[in-house]
């Protein structure tokens, strides 16, 4: 029986895939070959020997240490798309959170409590918290993956312009969003052009604080910006600065980091609830569970995030795989396995994915020769 360890609660939808007759998974696993994990930090886990995988139940991988992982031959998934959804209705939400004054006007309703002339106060109130419509404004959307591309789609329903950017789109991947869509390769453009910004691209050296003194200098005066993607993007220093001189009218973010909560009215600080519904926890279960079982039983990888793809179809009664950093050809994996194996090899970066299919398992030389400089070989 296959053990797999959670380290963090996730839907009982990961027995769809995972057959409680095969998998045993449990909390507190101490050798397990998989791991299911949400936002757990795993810098300091001490990775066991029978470990082959880690799925993340979501889209960001900050909390797990991808090369100390990819290092001891274990594969890291995620589950792009599967929160996309809920994150996209918590960003229209932010749009209309960051106009009108909702939440005040929300707080100052209930203030009114037992006076009898609330009604009265209530329409004399109000002006407090009026603010713009959404309407005919346009949205600047910082990356085009799933999420950015489905607030794209709202935001034009909503009667939004949008102009997106994406370094790894082309004008016809674009334009395969909707052609509305007005695409730049220069992110200058948002900046200029955009009475509202949403992020969403992932956290790396070249995004940290992609959002500060420089870029805001770029924007509009009052622009409102958006961050559902990660904390780290904006620069806080330079958010603060640009929130007090009014350049920026109101920030909204997913990411109550200690130096943006409670210290301005113009910030809204949300508890990281981008992928809080029911509907993308069990997405993200099914999709991660199912990375999961297809690797542990047949060796194919999709979506992994520090691991080459590569997933086909067994054509032999015994599988090999070897995930390793040397350079190994077709040529050197049949010169060790025999010339009969069908050889299937990917690489990303440094990294070099082999699956091998055989009509019977390999000797022992043969697979001590293959493990000589791999990181790990798997007989399946």
């Amino acid at each position: 029986m296959y053990e797999i360890k959670k380290l963090n609660a996730i839907s009982d939808l990961i027995y769809t895939n995972l057959d409680k007759n095969v998998y045993n998974v449990s909390d507190d696993a101490t050798d397990p070959i998989g791991i299911l994990v949400r936002s757990a930090a795993m810098h300091e886990y001490e990775i066991n020997p029978s470990l082959v995988a880690v799925a993340r139940a979501g889209a960001g991988v900050n909390n797990i240490p991808l090369p100390k992982m990819t290092d001891a031959g274990v594969v890291v998934f995620n589950t792009p798309g599967a929160n996309a959804n809920a994150v996209k209705e918590l960003v229209i939400c932010a749009l209309l959170l960051s106009c009108r004054d909702v939440l005040g006007g929300v707080a100052f309703a209930g203030s009114l409590k037992g006076k009898e002339d609330a009604a009265k106060q209530v329409e004399s109130g109000k002006k407090a918290f009026i603010g713009p419509e959404i309407f005919g404004k346009t949205l600047g959307v910082v990356g085009l993956g799933a999420i950015g591309a489905l607030v794209t789609k709202a935001a034009l329903a909503l009667g939004m312009k949008v102009i997106g950017y994406d370094p790894f789109f082309t004008e016809e991947k674009a334009k395969s969003i909707s052609e509305e869509l007005t695409f730049t390769k220069d992110l200058d453009d948002v900046f200029k052009t955009a009475d509202f910004i949403t992020l969403h691209v992932p956290f790396n050296d070249e995004t940290k604080g992609m959002i500060n003194a420089s870029s805001i200098a770029l924007m509009k005066d009052g622009v409102r910006i958006v961050n559902c993607a990660r904390g780290e993007l904006v620069d806080n220093t330079a958010i603060l600065a640009a929130l007090e001189s009014g350049k920026v009218k109101k920030y909204v973010t997913d990411f109550p980091m200690p130096a943006v909560i409670g210290v301005s009215d113009k910030i809204i600080t949300i508890p990281h609830l981008g992928a809080s519904t029911p509907e993308a926890e069990d997405n993200c279960a099914v999709m991660a569970s199912a990375e999961l079982k297809d690797y542990i039983e047949n060796g194919n990888i999709k979506n992994s995030v520090n691991c080459p793809a590569l997933s086909v179809a067994r054509k032999g009664a015994v599988r090999v795989t070897v995930l390793t950093k040397e350079a190994l050809s077709e040529d050197d994996v049949k010169a060790k396995l025999g010339a009969a194996a069908e050889i299937a090899v990917a690489k990303r970066g440094d990294v070099t994915y082999v699956i091998a299919d055989l009509d019977k398992a390999p000797n022992e030389d043969a697979l001590k020769a293959l493990a000589a400089n791999a990181l790990k070989v798997r007989v399946l």
